[in-house]
Parts: structure tokens; sequence; C-alpha cells
């Protein structure tokens, strides 16, 4: 019998990944990438400032996304990703830009190794719809 949980399953990831607590632990990781990486500088523009409110509902949103308290919900209404995204078109490097922001904090997370892949093989889904949502929006092929 395995011990290693389904993720994806009720609250499995969420739990896997700390709670609420290590979420934005995680999403802190993820601001503080963003800030310093070149590569992402063009991704950090399109947020104000001060990450507060951009830190709180991306916590929130992983939370309810990975199966735990629908926080983004309960605080902000209803999300649908590529709507919530129109404002800001994303093209591919944006996109690869934000998960390798991403990846390297999930990296920092004491986070079981299936887990951390599985995590970042479930957020490239919503990058990629984003992209595509964004390319049919402003007529790019």
């Amino acid at each position: 019998m395995s011990s290693t949980p389904t993720y994806g399953v009720g609250d499995a990831s969420y739990q896997a990944a700390g709670g609420i607590d290590g979420l934005r632990r995680l999403v802190d990781d993820f601001y503080r990438i963003m800030d310093e990486s070149p590569a992402a500088a063009d991704l950090r523009r399109m947020h104000p400032e001060s990450l507060d409110a951009s830190r709180d509902k991306l916590a929130c949103f992983l939370s309810g996304w990975l199966g735990g308290p629908k926080l983004f919900a309960e605080k902000y209404g209803a999300i649908v990703i590529p709507s919530f995204h129109a404002q800001w078109p994303i093209d591919a490097a944006g996109s690869t830009a934000w998960l390798d922001c991403m990846a390297q904090a999930i990296a920092r997370q004491d986070y079981a190794p299936e887990f951390a892949e599985y995590l970042l093989r479930q957020l490239r889904v919503p990058a990629e719809r984003i992209v595509q949502a964004s390319r049919a929006r402003h007529g790019q092929p």
C-alpha cells in the first residue's frame, strides 16, 4: 500500500503545499524571484508597485485551486482565469517567465519531489490557456 497522497483528489494537494501558510510562503518566494529576474521584468511591470494585493489574490486562488478553502471566491468573488487576465495580454514568453519563476519558488519549498513535479505540471495548464486566450482576443495566430 502506497503512502503517497493522490494529488488532485480532495484537499491532498492543498495539504501537500502546507495549507494556506505554505501557499503564502510559495507566493512570497514567487514574487521575490519575479522581482529579481530580468527575464520576468515585463511580467513584473504588469503588477502594481506594491505586491501585497497580488500576493493575497494568488495565495487565495491557489488555496481553492488545490482543493482547500475557496478563499479567493470568499474574498474577491468568482474568477475565470483567462477573463481575469484579459486586461494583460500574455504571450508565450510571459507565460514561460511566469512558469520559470514559479518553478524556482516551488524548488525553494520543502515539498515532496512528486508534489513539486505535479504542481508545476498542473500550473502549465492555466498558463497555456491564458496565452491561447490572449492570442484569440488580440487576433494573434
